[in-house]
């Protein structure tokens, strides 16, 4: 019996959706964190392919998700190109900063990120041995405005002002580092899915701050440029895309981007997500994060809207955004208890 997240994202309306969570191997849970003191930092959890495939496997050990994602990060991506990237404990990650045409053209060649980024191809073939038979490995990678926001700025940012400012004050220098990007990410995918990853994910979590044409040409167009050279290589290769805070923009997502899924944040209901994404093809998504900290009754019939919401249409059930570190353990267990006990 094929999996029921393939089955879903084939189109396919089940009585029960499918359900993973982004983050959901992460600083919530007190195994992964024992995990990452063995690692040592954050870095070298990910370049281990056996305590990177250990992580992944340990929300799936303790509550069955019928997904796992492969335990990476989205700026491996722009290190691998020759970018310095380091972890400042309780505030993320530091990039070298690319500013000027220069600094683009410092970058690696595109078939050099495989010497940085081996690891992580031996993370998912391990995971495609020993997750259970009924569990999809998603693979993932950051979408190029998403990870061009980090590398102009060398941080994360509020409002992604550094990028904007780069975007409109030199625009064929951004152009040139979207393209750089662009090609690094279907490289990188492409050699996920050669190790074993049956679905992949672009996280273009800053996508909500383009607007209009910037949108179009900066969020869409770069997707479906790697959604597009996928699966000219990899026929079949579902894909999920995950335009975040796209509002409006998530009409029409699908067909635009060739995207077999759009991820839905908790700022559009499910009510409209059905007659407006839905309609196009499965959804995934989209709990309040929040109900992960909270609980409680809230949490119970939050996800029983959700799931009330989008019944009727293909649908992976998820959060909005990822989950955070404070979240309670048990509250996962209830949530998945509410979606998969949901009587319509």
């Amino acid at each position: 019996m094929t999996k029921t997240i393939l089955r879903a994202l084939a189109g396919e309306t089940l009585p029960t959706p499918p359900i993973w969570m982004m983050r959901q191997a992460g600083r919530y849970l007190p195994e992964y964190r024992a995990t990452r003191a063995k690692a040592g930092d954050f870095l070298s959890l990910c370049y281990n392919p056996e305590l990177a495939a250990e992580v992944t496997l340990q929300p799936i050990r303790r509550y069955g998700f019928d997904g796992a994602i492969l335990f990476a990060d989205i700026l491996l991506v722009p290190q691998a190109l020759g970018a310095d990237l380091w972890f400042v404990t309780g505030e993320g990650p530091r990039l070298s900063t690319i500013t000027d045409q220069a600094g683009v053209d410092a970058l690696k060649p595109t078939d050099a990120i495989h010497d940085t980024l081996n690891p992580i191809y031996e993370t998912v073939r391990i995971l495609s041995r020993e997750l259970p038979a009924e569990t999809t490995l998603i693979g993932f990678a950051g979408a190029p405005w998403t990870v061009a926001t980090y590398m102009i700025a060398g941080r994360g940012t509020k409002d992604q002002g550094p990028a904007h400012a780069l975007r409109e004050g030199a625009p064929e220098v951004f152009d040139a580092l979207i393209d750089r990007i662009t090609e690094a990410t279907i490289e990188y995918l492409s050699m996920q899915i050669d190790a074993g990853a049956e679905v992949v994910k672009i996280f273009d979590s800053w996508a909500g701050s383009l607007k209009g044409d910037a949108f179009l040409k900066y969020a869409l167009t770069p997707t479906k440029r790697i959604i597009d050279a996928l699966k000219a290589r990899h026929p079949g290769i579902p894909v999920i895309a995950f335009p975040r805070e796209g509002g409006e923009n998530y009409i029409g997502f699908h067909k635009a981007s060739g995207a077999d899924c759009v991820a839905l944040d908790d700022s559009v209901t499910p009510e409209w997500a059905a007659a407006n994404v839905q309609c196009d093809g499965c959804v995934q998504g989209n709990l309040a994060s929040r109900h992960m900290v909270t609980g409680g009754q809230d949490l119970i019939d939050e996800t029983r809207k959700v799931v009330a919401g989008l019944r009727n249409g293909p649908h992976i059930f998820n959060l909005g955004h990822g989950i955070t570190p404070d979240a309670d353990p048990e509250n996962v267990a209830l949530m998945i208890e509410t979606v998969r006990s949901f009587k319509s």
